[in-house]
């Protein structure tokens, strides 16, 4: 009973062997005599993804550190030529200029309150000049105008008519030389600049 049962494991045991010693070879066989495109696609892909990458065990930092003994780094500044000095004007504006902007000035109450009052002050004494200057002018144009309408209004000398001192007054005569007239008189009035506008070796 042990014998055939044995035998019987072992007669299976062989027949499962060569079945799948059959289907392998035959699965072999088939993809060797006709390879198609879906089956490749995901190789190739994974074998273009790993060519693309760059394999390296050190992190990203110091990769960019040269190698002992290596070449030094190109952006290292060169040596200076002795001819390619700075200038020494440069140089000297560089040293006298200050570096830095100053600080704001930024005054205590009391001092702040000082400023104010002494620069109110300058501007209110200012005012009390310009309105004293604008009176002293008006008053020299009133009391110019007041003898002007005098003259107007009185007759003489001698038997002349009513208003001859104020035509005489207004013609100006020998007031810019003998026989003379005003320098803005004697050029012509156009609407066009002259060649020369103004002469400058002109005396009076």
């Amino acid at each position: 009973m042990a014998a055939t049962l044995s035998n019987l494991t072992s007669t299976l045991a062989r027949l499962s062997v060569s079945r799948s010693a059959g289907c392998t070879s035959t699965l072999l066989h088939r993809t060797a005599a006709a390879p198609t495109r879906r089956s490749l696609t995901p190789v190739l892909s994974t074998v273009s993804v790993l060519s693309s990458r760059s394999f390296s065990a050190t992190p990203g930092a110091a990769k960019g550190a040269p190698a002992k003994g290596g070449a030094p780094k190109a952006s290292k500044r060169r040596r200076k030529v002795k001819g390619d000095k700075p200038d020494p004007r440069i140089r000297n504006l560089k040293i006298s200029n200050p570096r830095k902007v100053p600080a704001p000035l930024r005054f205590a109450r009391n001092r702040h309150l000082r400023h104010w009052t002494i620069h109110r002050a300058w501007l209110l004494w200012q005012r009390k000049e310009r309105e004293g200057e604008e009176r002293e002018l008006m008053r020299m144009y009133q009391s110019m105008a007041s003898a002007c309408e005098e003259l107007r209004t009185t007759s003489g000398p001698g038997t002349r008519d009513e208003g001859y001192l104020y035509r005489v007054a207004m013609e100006k005569k020998g007031l810019f030389g003998h026989n003379a007239v005003p320098i803005e008189y004697a050029r012509p009035q156009t609407e066009t600049p002259a060649r020369i506008p103004w002469n400058h070796d002109w005396t009076r």
